[in-house]
């Protein structure tokens, strides 16, 4: 496979956020997005998929689909998964592991598929294996059809490449990213989160305010891959431009929290991310809480919830006084809310927008809970 073949590539995301990973994939100017069930399925060649693990937000994963056959029984998927020319992607220089599920389908034991295929791989490319591998080959089987993508991510993308420090139930980046696009924001306006943690919300907001690309200070698997060119990705990472560039002084990002350590936690991440200059984190609780100077903007919050970090009824309290202090003190401001619960949404006194699908998150289900602006 060439650098210039026409392929379906896979971008995948907690299912309820599709849509809105459709939306950003065709706004950077991927072709044919369309959205299905836990991803969205597009249309490129080779560097199509480098410029997707740059520059998408909203993934987790960039999956390359190399093939598909049909499997009744694990001696044809022997058989067939020798047909394939792996050479044309993978190195037989570098291990790969193998990654199967099964899914209404003759085939049901995953593990014996994930070995029919691994022998397949070893014996006609002499590639070796290894559960340790970096390069990764998925194969999904169901309704006895077997598709084969290559994971050319390697570690989740929501690992940017300079988060050390997180504290606990941290909302990841990917998700972050979706749920300010939900809500609405471009980077031409001013964000605050009062419950900030590791400050992941303020990051990314100031992140595409400054245009900096996710994917800018970190390693894919596709570097290991027969199909990487470097000068090429090169070329790339060159053309999408990763700049940074002050917002105008009416857009800045605010994060609070009422630990000390999360404060410090977040400024620390802010300064290895690059958007230290345009950030403010300071310690504060929601009651002393106020509105920064210059124009409204989105406040965007993660609170705690009952099946996560504490009782939800101890934490309704919580959820008053953000509501109370967001209404006094917010006007003109819009507000996206993240938790599981609806009735600690309600107990904020917040008139919420119908709110869309809930989202898996940390073996949760959290739904966006979304306002128009603050009278």
């Amino acid at each position: 496979m060439s650098t210039s073949d026409d392929f379906e590539i896979f971008l995948a995301t907690a299912p309820g956020l599709e849509a809105a990973l459709r939306r950003e994939a065709l706004t950077l100017g991927f072709r044919r997005p369309a959205a299905v069930r836990g991803g969205v399925t597009l249309h490129g060649s080779w560097r199509d998929v480098w410029r997707a693990n740059l520059v998408i937000r909203g993934t987790s994963r960039v999956l390359a689909r190399i093939g598909s056959f049909r499997a009744m029984h694990l001696a044809q998927l022997d058989k067939r998964a020798r047909r394939i020319p792996w050479g044309e992607t993978l190195r037989k220089d570098v291990p790969v592991r193998i990654e199967a599920s099964c899914k209404s389908s003759r085939i049901y034991h995953s593990g014996a598929a994930a070995e029919r295929i691994a022998t397949a791989i070893r014996d006609t490319l002499g590639a070796p294996i290894s559960l340790e591998a970096e390069v990764c080959v998925r194969a999904r089987i169901e309704d006895d059809l077997c598709t084969l993508a290559v994971d050319t991510s390697g570690d989740l993308l929501h690992k940017r490449g300079f988060k050390e420090a997180v504290n606990r139930a941290p909302m990841r980046e990917n998700l972050a990213a979706m749920f300010l696009r939900l809500c609405g924001y471009d980077g031409q306006e001013p964000v605050l989160d009062p419950m900030c943690g590791s400050g992941t919300f303020i990051i990314e907001a100031a992140e595409i305010a400054a245009g900096l690309l996710p994917g800018r200070a970190r390693r894919f698997a596709f570097e290991h891959l027969a199909t990487f060119d470097a000068a090429a990705w090169q070329e790339i990472q060159r053309a999408a431009g990763s700049r940074v560039a002050v917002p105008p002084a009416a857009v800045r990002f605010f994060g609070s929290d009422r630990d000390a350590g999360a404060v410090a936690m977040s400024r620390a991440n802010a300064e290895r991310a690059g958007v230290a200059d345009f950030t403010a984190f300071h310690q504060c609780t929601v009651s002393e809480l106020v509105a920064p100077e210059g124009p409204p903007g989105l406040v965007i919050v993660n609170p705690p919830y009952g099946a996560r970090l504490g009782d939800s009824k101890q934490l309704r309290p919580l959820y008053r006084a953000l509501g109370q202090t967001l209404l006094d003190r917010f006007p003109g401001w819009r507000v996206g809310l993240v938790t599981t619960d609806a009735g600690l949404a309600k107990s904020t006194g917040l008139l919420f927008l119908p709110p869309g699908p809930p989202v898996a998150h940390g073996g949760l289900r959290v739904t966006l809970f979304r306002t128009e602006a603050l009278p």
